[in-house]
């Protein structure tokens, strides 16, 4: 039987080869609709978005729940889709990579795992047998779904750019095809970045009205996402919106 994302993984990879893409994450049909047919190439579902969808705080939605998303996101769009895995919803390398198969299943053309645990970073060690659990896991599969390795200390308050640089090295060399510290918005920290683990390429997150896709491309960085930024701009919306109708009894006239 032919596999209907085959096409999809081809055009994903292909696209990390040279240039900057923009990776935007919608967080429900109708936004994958509209991303794609504003032009996007690829689209990554954001573990944020889907939480506040779901009346839930971040890191809060279960497995089940996420491997339903991502199958509901990938038959939504005819695009690739990158999932945002989070810890691949296991401490274990044997539970990462039962997750992993599912998530391959569910249709995605790529996906990330982080190396937070909830409360702390994993350990080196820990945070490389994992992945290469998630790597073991994609190549048994014979799909070729790109693994992201993704270190959360900027994210979580931990700027230790030395330290970075080292999970992000020991993570391509367990396999990452692809490797991510979220909430770097240095140049010359991007940069550091792109030249550790080259010719591996990195995705950044637009961090901040400083950072553009095209400042980013002339550091080589090769994708750049949003994470909960599209969601975020939404639910303001949304607020003020209902604010207005709580308030005033009026709401802005539809465009």
């Amino acid at each position: 039987m032919s596999d209907p994302y085959a096409h999809r993984r081809a055009v994903f990879r292909a696209l990390h080869g040279e240039g900057c893409f923009v990776l935007p994450n919608p967080w429900d049909a109708g936004g994958a609709k509209r991303l794609e047919r504003a032009g996007f190439k690829a689209l990554a579902s954001t573990s944020a978005g889907m939480a506040w969808a779901l009346g839930k705080s971040d890191g809060a939605v279960t497995r089940d729940e996420v491997i339903a998303h991502l199958k509901m996101l990938c038959a939504a769009t005819d695009l690739p889709v990158n999932a945002d895995f989070e810890n691949g919803f296991g401490n274990t390398p044997a539970e990462v990579a039962e997750s992993v198969c599912l998530a391959i299943e569910a249709g995605v053309a790529g996906l990330s795992i982080e190396d937070w645990t909830g409360v702390a970073l994993y350990d080196p060690p820990a945070a490389v047998e994992r992945l290469k659990a998630a790597r073991a896991a994609i190549d048994a599969s014979g799909r070729d779904v790109m693994l992201v390795g993704r270190t959360e200390g900027y994210l979580r308050g931990r700027r230790d750019l030395g330290s970075t640089l080292e999970r992000l090295k020991a993570y391509a060399e367990a396999g990452a095809d692809c490797l991510y510290a979220p909430a770097v918005a240095d140049p010359a920290e991007i940069r550091a970045i792109v030249e550790a683990v080259a010719p591996k390429p990195v995705n950044i997150l637009l961090w901040g009205d400083d950072m553009s896709v095209e400042s980013l491309a002339e550091l080589g960085v090769r994708r750049v996402s949003t994470g909960g930024a599209l969601a975020a701009a939404a639910w303001a919306g949304f607020d003020a919106a209902a604010k207005r109708l709580a308030e005033a009894g009026r709401l802005t006239p539809q465009s």
